[in-house]
């Protein structure tokens, strides 16, 4: 997790380059993450609703965003 400590520590930065660009690579490790467990969550046999319950999405968002992958 030093990686996502670091990308913190910057997107408080007092330049905002530096800080946007941190947000920037959050979001994207932010996105592998969330997909990496809705991964693991499907081959554990849970439902779209359950996993969209637990990412305070609705179903069909979740569906939308994972169910072709």
């Amino acid at each position: 997790m030093t990686e996502a400590t670091e990308l913190a520590e910057r997107a408080g930065d007092r330049d905002p380059r530096i800080g946007l660009r941190a947000v920037s690579a959050l979001r994207r490790l932010l996105e592998q993450l969330e997909a990496v467990q809705v991964r693991s969550a499907r081959n554990q046999g849970w439902s779209w609703q359950e996993i969209a319950a637990e990412l305070g999405v609705s179903r069909q968002a979740v569906h939308k965003k994972y169910g072709r992958q």
